[in-house]
């Protein structure tokens, strides 16, 4: 057997094999070294890759079992109140709070789903919230989130939905994060988990659409009646006796009662707060309710801001002091404060503030005919036992304003 060895070659030869045999070894190294890196890399996407996959699947089986529970064998009207389950969104907002013990006092299974700190200026601790809805499920969550409300509010097979969610101050900002994407938010996941119905607190004044909020609003409005899945109710109330209870201390102590132009720019038929949680509460279950855009003012008469300033004064025994402040000084200031919001982005809500100010002296709360473009009294439905008339009576000579502050949804 022959052997090959190097000794007997010269010494170049010897160093040239000895240098092909360190590169081969080198190669080798490196080569080896490349494969465990793309192994650990692979193996770390893989991980990653895993990971994500299983959250998905995660979603995907938490939506399929919300799907799968919620969805009930029978129309839920046919049922016990006790056991019909109504989901409140917003329900620590003005309207909210009524809407939310109206439910309750009809005996529906009803869950309160709630931020941590609400109320005016969040003042509202969790306790307090607790106490507020005595025999409801009060649950606390984040309607900004999905899986908060997917986790929380959705935990267990919901029939109804009633949103009472509205941006607390008009603002543009605030009006798109909870007039529209907060509450599409809930619709999104109520279709997901099978809820059946969603009655929604909507406003007249979307019908003539000037402000920020208003296109909010109507833009969900028109998702959930494109919904398909999901029936639904939309009221749209006129004005509440809170907004026009600002001026009583005023008239009281002998100030001036302020209107735009003569006063007589614009009507509405308020309704109170009670009759207007009646007439959600109604929608849970109307047949005649199901799919229909409702437009709703309480009892009696629309009244001027003239008129309004005028029955005040009666009341407390006095001559009217009606002080008139022309449109035209609005206008100047949202022109003024446009002008400032180009150089201070943050001043584009003062503008706006303003111009719902406007809109809420120039414009009825009344149902707008769109082809006579007039505002109708006599169109807009009546619902309720409470009058304007009793309210203001009750301010002036009893009191009456607790719970009417206007806090962070005060214009003036």
């Amino acid at each position: 057997m022959v052997v090959a060895s190097t000794s007997g070659l010269p010494r170049t030869c010897q160093a040239s094999v000895a240098g092909r045999q360190s590169v081969r070894q080198q190669i080798r190294l490196h080569a080896w070294s490349y494969s465990k890196t793309r192994l650990l890399a692979g193996q770390a996407l893989q991980q990653r890759s895993g990971a994500q996959v299983a959250q998905r699947c995660s979603r995907r089986q938490a939506a399929g079992a919300c799907r799968a529970q919620a969805a009930p064998a029978a129309d839920y009207r046919s049922r016990p109140k006790q056991d019909v389950r109504v989901l409140v969104v917003g329900p620590t907002g003005y309207i909210g709070k009524f809407v939310t013990k109206e439910l309750i006092k009809r005996g529906y299974n009803v869950v309160a789903f709630a931020r941590e700190k609400s109320g005016v200026k969040g003042q509202k601790t969790k306790q307090d919230v607790i106490q507020d809805f005595d025999g409801a499920d009060v649950r606390f969550g984040d309607v900004n989130d999905v899986e908060s409300l997917r986790s929380v509010a959705f935990a267990d097979p919901v029939d109804v939905v009633v949103s009472c969610l509205a941006s607390r101050t008009g603002g543009k900002k605030d009006s798109w994060a909870i007039d529209y994407q907060a509450t599409l938010n809930a619709l999104n996941v109520a279709r997901e988990c099978g809820a059946s119905h969603f009655v929604l607190l909507s406003a007249i004044c979307v019908q003539k659409p000037l402000l920020e909020f208003q296109h909010a609003k109507l833009k969900f409005e028109t998702a959930l009646q494109e919904a398909g899945d999901i029936t639904y109710s939309i009221v749209r109330p006129t004005a509440f006796f809170k907004s026009l209870a600002g001026q009583i201390e005023n008239v009281k102590t002998g100030k001036p009662y302020i209107m735009f132009g003569d006063g007589r720019l614009a009507s509405c038929k308020p309704i109170s707060e009670a009759d207007l949680a009646a007439f959600m509460a109604d929608c849970v279950e109307a047949e005649d309710k199901r799919n229909q855009v409702l437009p709703i003012g309480g009892p009696g008469q629309a009244w001027s801001a003239r008129e309004q300033g005028e029955f005040l004064f009666e009341l407390v025994g006095k001559k009217p002091n009606l002080f008139p402040v022309p449109v035209s000084l609005m206008d100047g200031i949202i022109g003024f404060f446009d002008l400032l919001t180009k150089l201070f982005p943050n001043l584009e809500d003062t503008a706006e503030f303003g111009r719902i100010g406007k809109y809420y002296a120039t414009e009825s709360m009344l149902v707008w005919d769109p082809k006579t473009q007039d505002y109708l009294a006599d169109a807009t439905p009546s619902y309720g036992q409470d009058t304007l008339e009793d309210f203001f009576r009750k301010a002036v000579k009893e009191g009456g304003l607790a719970g009417q502050e206007l806090g962070d949804a005060a214009v003036f």
